[in-house]
């Protein structure tokens, strides 16, 4: 009697036949499905259809912790993405995903810091739907995914920065302490001197009041141009409060942003901060 032959008479498969009888063991790898709870098996299927990467990766990446103590704090429903609590060990995110460690979003990217001599044409915007915007300019700037802070007009021209630093982002968007910017602004006559006042002392246009720090005409060039400070991360502030007293603005540069200035940097060009302007942001 061959072999074969003896392992069916012993109920017994040898392993190399179709109808292998071991697929009713319960070893690893072969164990009965169980049924999983609503809330695992959406887990598990968004985590299985996600490419990017590992979430203790993910979460070591941005400097809190080492991969096997991210697996602790994942374990313990201490972080979440996309507003979920996920536990799974070798769940998956993008890098677009918002992911939360105790609460507060980490990033995984190094931290980047890019000041733009933004010139004419380029809108201050992250869409793909705008034409020419000034995330072409910096593109090669840097892999992490930095953002404009604040805006400019699309014809407007001077400095514009960029990060993908959370903690300045708001440091600087925020509605009390605001980014501090100079513009060097051009109109399209002579800026009456009432008129200088008024604005310095702050205009209410349609119910609403709009400050300034300072306002000065330009030395040594006509009354028609003229040195604005503000606190305020939009631009539109200037076309508004000129063209209620029946001015043109003409042309608009920002010539300092936050104590960071032009110098050595050409129209269309960017650079990365140094150190201590960096520390000088931090300390706004």
């Amino acid at each position: 009697m061959s072999r074969h032959q003896e392992g069916k008479r012993d109920g017994k498969a040898s392993g190399r036949g179709t109808n292998n009888m071991r697929s009713k063991s319960n070893a690893r790898g072969n164990s009965p499905i169980k049924k999983n709870t609503a809330g695992s098996s959406r887990t598990a299927t968004t985590s299985s259809n996600k490419g990017g990467i590992r979430l203790n990766k993910y979460i070591s990446n941005s400097g809190i912790c080492s991969r096997r103590e991210a697996d602790m704090y994942i374990a313990t429903g201490q972080v979440t993405v996309n507003g979920e609590i996920i536990n799974e060990m070798g769940y998956k995110v993008n890098l677009d995903d918002d992911v939360r460690f105790d609460g507060r979003r980490i990033n995984p990217e190094s931290k980047a810091y890019v000041l733009l001599n933004k010139p004419k044409g380029f809108s201050v915007t992250t869409s793909n739907s705008k034409g020419m915007t000034v995330m072409d300019l910096v593109a090669s700037a840097t892999k992490s995914r930095i953002q404009p802070v604040g805006r400019l007009g699309r014809n407007a021209t001077g400095l514009i920065l960029f990060t993908n630093d959370e903690k300045v982002m708001q440091k600087l968007t925020n509605s009390k302490s605001g980014l501090q910017r100079l513009f060097h602004i051009e109109l399209d006559k002579n800026l009456k001197g009432e008129d200088l006042e008024k604005i310095k002392k702050g205009l209410t246009v349609d119910g609403k009041k709009y400050d300034v720090e300072d306002l000065k005409y330009v030395d040594g060039a006509p009354k028609k141009e003229v040195g604005l400070r503000i606190r305020n991360i939009g631009s539109s502030l200037i076309r508004t409060v000129f063209e209620h007293l029946d001015y043109q603005v003409v042309r608009v540069d920002c010539v300092t942003l936050a104590g960071l200035t032009k110098k050595d940097l050409p129209r269309g060009k960017y650079k990365h901060l140094s150190e201590q302007e960096i520390n000088n942001l931090m300390m706004l």
